[in-house]
């Protein structure tokens, strides 16, 4: 699982998820949220949440967030026209 900020109108940043399940294994947004509401402060709990097949990544093995954020806000922006 991967953590980043996403611009946010009310707060200015929101926090956005992506997980990459195990084989075999199950989540949901709805669970992973109740977990961590028992375990971490309200402002640090995501607000969304997407389920990936892998992460991009560098060649040394880190996640490129930079590259998860782009789409990300792009798909915000375009779920906020819509509701407008």
């Amino acid at each position: 699982m991967q953590l980043f900020n996403v611009p946010d109108a009310k707060y200015g940043e929101a926090v956005c998820a992506w997980v990459v399940l195990k084989a075999d294994s199950t989540c949901t947004e709805t669970e992973l949220r109740d977990f961590c509401t028992n375990q971490l402060a309200h402002y640090k709990i995501p607000r969304d949440v997407r389920f990936v097949d892998a992460m991009p990544m560098t060649v040394t093995g880190k996640a490129q967030k930079f590259v998860m954020r782009a789409p990300m806000m792009q798909e915000l922006e375009l779920a906020a026209e819509r509701a407008a």
